[in-house]
């Protein structure tokens, strides 16, 4: 590619229209913008979308390992946190190449949701076997927070596409395509950014300090989603009576 990172990661940074009403603080304002220096950087390699989407998984999936078999260290859990933090930037970066590249595609994109699947679905369980390879933890009440929590992921995860997809049949824009977000608001959503949770994998080989702020998320997201599933049932059952009338 003949064009400077520079350019690249300018061209980025000026094509950004604001971020969705619910998007949390640390996937706006930390991830999107490592996920840009890895996009600008991976077009000037001449990667492809799915490459980087390639990368993001490796390092996504290489911690989760990490949790489900490596061991209950300090040093262990700031890998896991690193290895997550590289990945959700990556993760970022694939959907921004795509754009500098000139716009993404439908299998790209079914990759990427995919992949995003299958992290929602296995992370909270390989915490479950981590943790359940802790003699101290084993066969105690502990266990039941990352089965509550992989649940709540997993049912937030589907029924935000879900929405989405719904809304796009019937020409609604989706949620997360609405510019408009606020400073307050990414902050009050934090608990429910999957960014939060991957930093709080530094306190991994600290039992107890890693298991009070990974039970304070997972109450925290299962408030959100009671409270989205009851906003999510009201714009559809809105949506149908416009379709109606």
């Amino acid at each position: 590619m003949s064009e400077t990172f520079a350019n690249a990661y300018g061209r980025l940074a000026a094509a950004q229209k604001g971020h969705a009403r619910g998007a949390p603080a640390y996937s706006v304002y930390l991830n999107r913008r490592m996920g840009r220096v890895f996009a600008a950087l991976a077009y000037r390699w001449g990667w492809t979308p799915n490459g980087a989407t390639a990368v993001s998984a490796v390092f996504t999936f290489v911690g989760i390992a990490l949790i489900a078999l490596g061991p209950f260290t300090w040093w262990s859990g700031v890998a896991i946190a690193v290895l997550l933090v590289l990945g959700y930037a990556w993760d970022s970066a694939d959907g921004q190449l795509a754009r500098l590249r000139g716009g993404g595609s439908l299998a790209g994109e079914w990759l990427d949701h995919f992949i995003d699947s299958l992290k929602h679905a296995t992370l909270h369980l390989a915490v479950l076997i981590g943790l359940w390879r802790v003699p101290e933890l084993r066969d105690t009440a502990w266990l039941l927070i990352p089965l509550a929590f992989s649940a709540i992921g997993v049912v937030t995860f589907f029924g935000m596409l879900l929405n989405d997809l719904l809304k796009a049949k019937q020409g609604v824009p989706s949620t997360h395509a609405r510019a408009g977000g606020t400073f307050s608001r990414s902050l009050l959503m934090l608990p429910t950014d999957y960014g939060v949770l991957c930093l709080v994998f530094v306190f991994w080989g600290w039992g107890p300090v890693f298991l009070l702020f990974y039970g304070i998320l997972m109450l925290l997201n299962g408030v959100f989603l009671s409270l989205a599933a009851v906003k999510w049932f009201r714009e559809t059952r809105a949506l149908d009576r416009s379709i109606a009338a």
